[in-house]
């Protein structure tokens, strides 16, 4: 029972991790954006906090580092295919490609360097429950965020009149724009909060979940965001349990290790990768319930005037 507890917990904080990348790359695609990027902007997100946390000796001002620069990466891609209409896929990889490379290139002197000593979380009582208090109750505070930014993101979404407006805009960006709003704009809010929630994704994996610095430590996490996206057909609660799936995925090969079921590793490193593409081919087999809910402008420029 113990070591079921161990596993839930251990989904939970892994899952968290796609979560705050899926939920930020879901604000790109309800507004019309696809950012392909976001491996790279969480491997330079990771960095970025990484070395932040190490001088500093705070975790906040490591998620904050890593928020920005994964805002400015987001910044960049946001100018280059919003204003200049670079293609959108092509620009996405070359950032993906670019942060892998520059967090390499960034992050040879932090391979030693090691973080102050780690807080331990738990909430007083709860986490004294038998079961229950290991399993949900002894997390970081992202942990809790990231449900809270699913459930707040839903109302944004759906309850005010912002998210109306920029679901609008994924939708159909020339009504919007005959109607007055700003949609290149709008367009580009919504790359750099995604492009933040990636940042804060990133320099999470690297100053609490791991914590350290590894060149590649993403390993594929900002491709499963993106696949997590389209599984949960635009939706942040769906979002969230995708999350937790792929995280319970993730972890069940550590746990299988652990209760010494002879598996090979390799096959056990690749279950949350054919995973993802088993859940994907089920989903493509329904196009038009895909097309239902898909942002209707998704992965279309926008040319104000045109």
């Amino acid at each position: 029972m113990d070591g079921f507890a161990l596993l839930v917990a251990a989904t939970l904080s892994a899952g968290t991790v796609l979560a705050i990348a899926g939920l930020g790359l879901l604000i790109n695609e309800r507004s019309g954006i696809v950012n392909l990027g976001a491996e790279g902007m969480m491997l330079v997100a990771a960095i970025t906090g990484y070395a932040t946390a190490v001088h500093t000796g705070s975790d906040t001002l490591g998620f904050l580092a890593g928020m920005g620069a994964g805002a400015l990466l987001a910044a960049a891609f946001g100018v280059l295919v919003i204003w200049l209409n670079t293609n959108q896929y092509a620009t996405g990889l070359a950032l993906s490609l670019f942060g892998a490379g520059f967090s390499a290139f960034i992050g040879i002197p932090y391979t030693q360097a090691k973080l102050s000593d780690r807080m331990h979380f738990e909430i007083p009582g709860l986490a004294d429950i038998p079961f229950v208090g290991p399993a949900l109750f002894r997390h970081h505070p992202m942990v809790y965020l990231a449900v809270l930014l699913a459930f707040g993101i839903g109302w944004f979404l759906y309850r005010s009149r912002a998210g109306l407006v920029l679901r609008a805009v994924g939708e159909s960006p020339e009504s919007a724009h005959a109607l007055g709003y700003p949609v290149r704009r709008i367009r580009l809010a919504a790359v750099v909060v995604g492009g933040a929630l990636c940042g804060l994704s990133g320099a999470y994996i690297s100053v609490i979940y791991t914590p350290l610095w590894v060149e590649g430590m993403v390993a594929g996490k900002g491709w499963i965001a993106l696949a997590l996206t389209t599984f949960a057909t635009w939706r942040p609660a769906r979002v969230l349990l995708g999350a937790y799936l792929f995280g319970g995925v993730t972890m069940l090969q550590f746990h299988l290790q652990g209760e010494g079921i002879q598996i090979p590793s390799q096959f056990l490193s690749m279950l949350p990768y054919v995973a993802t593409i088993v859940v994907l081919v089920l989903i493509s087999r329904n196009a038009s319930w895909i097309r239902a809910n898909m942002p209707a402008s998704i992965g279309k420029p926008f040319f104000p005037g045109s």
